[in-house]
């Protein structure tokens, strides 16, 4: 590679060799930003493999991203940036990735309950007042 950046030809290089190759995102989700299936995935959204899943490797429309999902939840549930952490991927693919396994029913997701249905301080504190007088 010349110090501009060209490669021996002429031909622009956008990476080097010790980088091996390179993915785009939009490889992996095929361009798709979102999933038929994908609903407002929170980073704390827990992703749990179905019981019935069976072997994802066997199923050749799983991309091996898909198989390390439903693997990696098999063995215990994980949040959302648990997943996107442990295999180094942009959350958005992330995102597209589960909501597909959701649509293809291999996992589920348990979303956090939203601040504002949580109840009220107070009546938590009455409920246990009231128990703490039987």
């Amino acid at each position: 590679m010349s110090e501009d950046g060209t490669g021996t030809q002429g031909t622009p290089r956008w990476f080097d060799d010790d980088a091996g190759p390179v993915v785009r995102p939009y490889a992996m989700t095929r361009g798709r930003t979102t999933s038929p299936a994908q609903h407002r995935l929170d980073l704390i959204a827990v992703v749990i493999a179905e019981a019935r899943a069976g072997d994802p490797e066997a199923d050749r429309t799983l991309s091996p991203e898909h198989v390390d999902i439903v693997g990696l939840c098999r063995d215990s549930p994980q949040s959302v940036a648990e997943l996107a952490a442990e295999l180094d991927l942009p959350i958005g693919v992330i995102r597209v990735l589960i909501g597909d396994l959701v649509d293809d029913e291999l996992v589920h997701v348990t979303r956090p309950v939203p601040p504002a249905e949580l109840p009220d301080e107070s009546i938590l504190r009455d409920v246990i007042n009231g128990l703490r007088a039987l």
